[in-house]
């Protein structure tokens, strides 16, 4: 192939720009010419993109977000959308797509390559719930800002005697939660995957109490619960003093960990070299530490498994 472009689709991951750096260098370095695409589909719908050469995309690897900006696109979902999507690639001689979102963004690149266009997708989504791939592009980082906040947290808390529901993103996947609840020696973790009972954790706040414990962080992953409500049913039943603390959108931003940058790089390796040989219809992930690429039909039909084992000893770690 002579001419690539590349996306950025979804909610944004702190590691994407490192991506698009490992992307274009090599790309350039093969004698393939690179398009940027501008605000994800909707910018391939509608045409928006530029040449982006190997000077321009210099030391942005260490830097959050994603210079090609990032966006849902409703329009990506119908008939007419996706065939505008073709025919702009046919339109600006665009032989080959490299898309680096989550779930929804590879579900939209599966369409392309099922329309004729060869897309490699790369997994940028902080959530983890991706199951073909240990670690998605921007986890570590969010994990690692996450246990950070938590630390200060603690602190104030423990100066306080007071309790606080921390929560964390993952809508569907509570794999944020679990690792940084774990990483913070946090004293409760409530994710999707594990049912639970409020009445129960009020009880143990209680003993823990008796115990001269007075501090508790609850870690929660959003889909498991709303934090402010989970604080104010606590306080009724504990009386304790009970704050609540969204982290939001400080999990998808700042400067992105040595380890997530590396794996960009490798992964956005991977995509150059696979449309280089004119292979489409994959997605590059890690697997046992090493890079490796998938059918994206099969990548989408995997089922995602929660770490259990962990979970079950961080259980071990906090009943003393």
């Amino acid at each position: 192939m002579k001419r690539i472009a590349v996306l950025t689709s979804g909610g944004d991951t702190p590691v994407m720009n490192a991506a698009i750096y490992s992307i274009v260098r090599l790309a350039h370095n093969k004698g393939m010419q690179v398009l940027g695409i501008m605000r994800g589909y909707s910018g391939l719908i509608n045409g928006d993109m530029t040449e982006l050469l190997p000077e321009q995309v210099e030391y942005i690897s260490n830097q959050g977000g994603s210079i090609l900006k990032s966006a849902r696109c409703l329009e990506m979902m119908t008939d007419e959308g996706k065939a505008q999507a073709v025919k702009t690639l046919h339109d600006f001689g665009i032989e080959g797509l490299i898309v680096i979102g989550g779930d929804g963004s590879f579900k939209g690149a599966r369409s392309l390559t099922h329309m004729g266009v060869p897309a490699v997708g790369l997994p940028g989504t902080i959530d983890n719930d991706l199951a073909y791939t240990d670690y998605s592009l921007g986890f570590d980082t969010a994990v690692n800002t996450a246990a950070q906040e938590i630390a200060k947290i603690r602190t104030t808390m423990l100066s306080h005697d007071r309790i606080c529901v921390v929560e964390t993103m993952g809508r569907h996947c509570g794999d944020i939660a679990l690792k940084t609840g774990v990483a913070a020696e946090a004293d409760f973790i409530l994710v999707p995957e594990v049912p639970f009972e409020l009445d129960d954790i009020c009880k143990q706040i209680e003993e823990r109490q008796k115990k001269g414990r007075e501090t508790s962080i609850i870690v929660l992953s959003e889909g498991a619960g709303d934090s402010a409500e989970i604080a104010e049913y606590i306080k009724e039943k504990t009386g304790r003093d009970m704050k609540s603390v969204v982290l939001g959108y400080t999990q998808r931003g700042g400067e992105p960990t040595v380890f997530d940058r590396v794996l960009a790089m490798k992964c956005g390796k991977r995509a150059v070299e696979l449309l280089n040989e004119g292979i489409g219809s994959r997605v590059v992930g890690i697997r046992k530490n090493r890079i490796y690429d998938l059918d994206i039909d099969e990548a989408l039909t995997e089922k995602l498994e929660f770490d259990y084992e962990l979970y079950e000893q961080y259980l071990q770690m906090t009943n003393y």
